[in-house]
């Protein structure tokens, strides 16, 4: 085969080859646009409002014992009579547990103690000390969660919240059922029950920064029925007077748990068992809306 015959061959089998080779696929020359990570929920800043009703405060115990045990941690505590006690020593550290194991050991001689100088009445002093000595005599601002302790000022009945100072001293004021404690003197002005004004004290807990609020009513209705003893007597007054005020302001709460307390007495604390259990059922029914509420609110406060 001459040169020229040669290269005539090659150039053959090269256009041979190109006709049966598989065109390699286009590569584009930009990577895909990953979808964007879904913007994750803020955190709720979950307040937790005790309402006033003597000895059915214990309640209160077993509705924060629930709510740790699913998870569902208050940041911020407001607390009315008492709420403002349970409220205290929750807000200053103690746990769910710590606070029923407190209970139970509490002798009612302690937070009692009666003056004759002013007609019978309980001083509160008892309970103030009470109180301290429970929180290692920190003040108010030094708790581990931020604190309010609602109360009214007698001479005004305009609302007064605590959220310094002596933690004692508030709850005391706070705790102070017009016609049995003594008003309490604090900067030249007196003080009683906190529930005159604010028995649920959902707004307070707002105040603190609380996004979600979450009440505790644990007060009695009206029924008809007279009460049988002074401090019934008076209790049941101040439940009246307070009964359609407290309705507006729980409307301002996320949810409102009810304890099925009204059968305990305001002076009953041989019955803080049945009230921790109660508190228990009543934030055990309620945990489904709670958490649907939460997962509400979180997308309301993403979209602004």
């Amino acid at each position: 085969m001459n040169r020229r015959s040669a290269l005539a061959a090659l150039l053959l089998t090269g256009l041979l080859a190109a006709c049966t080779t598989t065109p390699s696929e286009t590569q584009s020359a930009t990577q895909p646009t990953p979808a964007p990570l879904p913007k994750p929920l803020p955190q709720l800043k979950v307040g937790i409002a005790l309402g006033g009703g003597a000895a059915k405060g214990f309640a209160h115990i077993g509705v924060i014992k629930m709510l740790e045990a699913n998870g569902i941690k208050p940041v911020v505590v407001s607390g009315t009579s008492a709420g403002s006690v349970v409220g205290a020593l929750y807000a200053s550290g103690f746990d769910a547990f710590q606070l029923q194991e407190q209970s139970f050991s509490l002798d009612e001689s302690k937070i009692r103690d009666v003056s004759l100088l002013s007609g019978g009445l309980v001083k509160g002093q008892k309970l103030q000390d009470y109180v301290n000595e429970l929180v290692k005599q920190k003040p108010m601002e030094k708790f581990a969660k931020p604190f309010a302790a609602v109360t009214t000022e007698l001479e005004t009945g305009r609302r007064t919240v605590f959220v310094k100072g002596n933690a004692g001293m508030a709850v005391r004021a706070s705790s102070s059922i017009p016609g049995v404690f003594e008003p309490v003197l604090i900067n030249g002005k007196r003080y009683v029950d906190g529930g005159v004004v604010s028995p649920v004290p959902v707004d307070a807990a707002r105040q603190l920064g609380a996004d979600f609020v979450i009440a505790v009513d644990i007060s009695s209705k009206a029924t008809g029925t007279a009460p049988s003893n002074m401090l019934g007597i008076v209790n049941q007054a101040i439940m009246i007077m307070g009964q359609k005020l407290g309705e507006q302001e729980l409307a301002r709460a996320e949810v409102v748990i009810r304890p099925r307390v009204g059968k305990i007495g305001p002076t009953d604390f041989d019955q803080r068992n049945i009230a921790i259990l109660e508190g228990e059922k009543a934030a055990l029914a309620l945990l489904p809306l709670i958490r649907q509420k939460m997962a509400d609110k979180q997308k309301v406060l993403a979209a602004q």
